[in-house]
């Protein structure tokens, strides 16, 4: 039987129903009034905040690890205030996925136009350096109000969520790639096409080099470089956030990496993370910090969670 062929999941059986009831609560969540959104959010994150201790211990790591000229009291109020961004986070990922995002157009300023515009002129494809922001999703709706691209993902292990993740996702996006399929990313580059991905997680050590990240050696891939010079395409750096008055949203293009790739994968990679730093630097509470950015360590080096 080949892969296609393979029977699918029986969406219906019993222990898919939380997930589908998970599904249901983001459509619900979408259309609530904008104030209300931001309430729930930022329950749902002091929830968090206080009961999921493993994240918690994560991200207290990370905070400490990225931002060592704050003291102790700093770092706990960061950690807080990670855990609050992400729970709003969820909230406009169900915006994102579940609403045409036409209806927030007047809440975003999109700054840096002109560096896409260009490429597109030219009729060239180009790499999106996208960030773990937690607006990613509703920023990925909001950039396609001005641009289309598609998006590099890794599926989602439930199949049911996967599905409605791939069906939400795809007005947004032309094509959305499996993370491993370099070929279909480069065929697309070269067709003409944008693509996004995020290269700030720790993929293990035989895709990566240890690069600076907040003064910390992490793994860092090297597959932007590598897409880079099979494509000859420009490098896009693309940061979006959530403003301070918690109701607008900036997204901005800045100009494509110069002289890149360098043919040194080290400062490659160095340079991409100090691209993607000074992006978190503007506001580091609305990072992924919840994930184990520094998992894998140089040999001989202790484990850091």
């Amino acid at each position: 039987m080949t892969r296609d062929e393979s029977p699918q999941p029986n969406f219906a059986h019993p222990r898919y129903w939380p997930v589908w009831l998970a599904i249901g609560a983001m459509y619900v969540a979408a259309w609530l009034p904008w104030r209300l959104k931001l309430w729930i959010g930022k329950l749902i994150g002091l929830a968090a905040w206080r009961f999921a201790k493993r994240r918690r211990h994560i991200t207290e790591t990370n905070i400490r690890l990225c931002f060592p000229e704050l003291d102790e009291a700093q770092q706990a109020r960061l950690v807080r205030e990670t855990f609050i961004a992400n729970g709003i986070g969820i909230m406009e990922t169900a915006t994102g996925w579940c609403r045409d995002p036409e209806h927030l157009r007047h809440r975003v300023t999109f700054k840096g136009q002109q560096h896409m515009a260009r490429v597109q002129a030219e009729g060239r494809g180009a790499l999106i350096i996208g960030v773990h922001f937690s607006t990613l999703d509703l920023g990925a709706a909001l950039h396609a109000l001005y641009f289309r691209a598609d998006a590099v993902q890794r599926p989602h292990d439930n199949p049911v969520f996967d599905r409605f993740m791939a069906r939400a996702r795809a007005p947004y996006f032309d094509e959305v790639l499996d993370r491993h399929d370099l070929r279909g990313v480069v065929r697309r580059i070269k067709a003409g096409y944008a693509v996004w991905y995020s290269p700030d997680q720790d993929f293990g050590r035989d895709v990566s080099v240890f690069a600076p990240f907040f003064g910390i050696d992490a793994a860092s891939i090297k597959l932007t470089a590598k897409i880079a010079r099979m494509t000859g395409a420009p490098v896009m750096p693309l940061i979006f956030h959530r403003n301070p008055d918690n109701r607008t949203y900036t997204l901005e293009y800045l100009p494509p990496l110069e002289d890149f790739p360098s043919g040194d994968e080290l400062a490659d990679a160095t340079r991409v993370n100090a691209v993607i730093e000074q992006a978190i630097r503007k506001h580091p509470e609305q990072y992924l910090w919840l994930h184990r950015r520094f998992k894998t360590r140089p040999q001989g080096e202790p484990k850091l969670y």
